[in-house]
């Protein structure tokens, strides 16, 4: 953690490139983003099957992000960067439209409703993707917990800068192409609980 994780951190003490693209060694053509990476499966089996395609992944949490560290270190993938603090400082770091596509799966659902204030999704976070994800792109949520699935979809669908993709069922049923699973999507589905997998397109113009 002290050398892999020093790294690949992203410094926020430096000012943000115009491309986010040179963050990388690869020579990336696009840059993802994925809030909230737990276990890593996800982030790790996105940035092995594309390696053109750069990939931030942020979690704050010391296990989860020495999984991947060592996986990173291990498999010598060029094409992600890590930042271990608050997934906010780093969206509001980021250039304007500099994001290709942004992921945010199985996120705390804080599914006590007096603690509903706590969760990632909010206006102002709302804001902060819309600002930071390129018109045109998608921004992508997946959740087992019905009243966050709600929550979001509400959030999202109501925002200005955003658009549901949703045409039938399977849109929000059937995970995306290429999708991994994670350890939380299995402790869901042991659980009894279905997953569902949101789409929203940033739009070309808020108007």
């Amino acid at each position: 953690m002290d050398n892999g994780l020093a790294h690949l951190r992203v410094d926020l003490t430096k000012p943000a490139p115009e491309d986010l693209r040179d963050l990388f060694e690869a020579p990336v053509q696009t840059v993802c983003l994925e809030v909230g990476f737990g276990g890593g499966e996800h982030l790790l089996h996105r940035a092995r099957d594309n390696p053109s395609i750069g990939f931030i992944g942020v979690e704050p949490f010391v296990t989860s992000m020495a999984k991947v560290v060592t996986a990173v270190v291990e498999e010598g993938l060029s094409n992600i960067r890590l930042y271990d603090d608050d997934a906010i400082k780093l969206l509001d770091w980021m250039p304007e439209a500099s994001i290709d596509l942004a992921y945010q799966l199985y996120p705390d659902p804080w599914p006590k409703k007096r603690h509903w204030k706590r969760r990632f999704i909010n206006q102002q976070n709302v804001d902060r993707y819309a600002r930071v994800i390129k018109p045109g792109s998608e921004f992508r949520f997946a959740s087992d917990i019905d009243t966050y699935v709600d929550w979001t979809l509400r959030h999202c669908r109501d925002h200005a800068s955003f658009q549901w993709t949703a045409q039938c069922a399977d849109d929000w049923r059937v995970p995306w192409h290429g999708w991994p699973g994670t350890r939380y999507e299995a402790k869901a589905f042991r659980e009894g609980r279905v997953p569902r997998y949101l789409t929203f397109l940033r739009k070309q113009s808020s108007d």
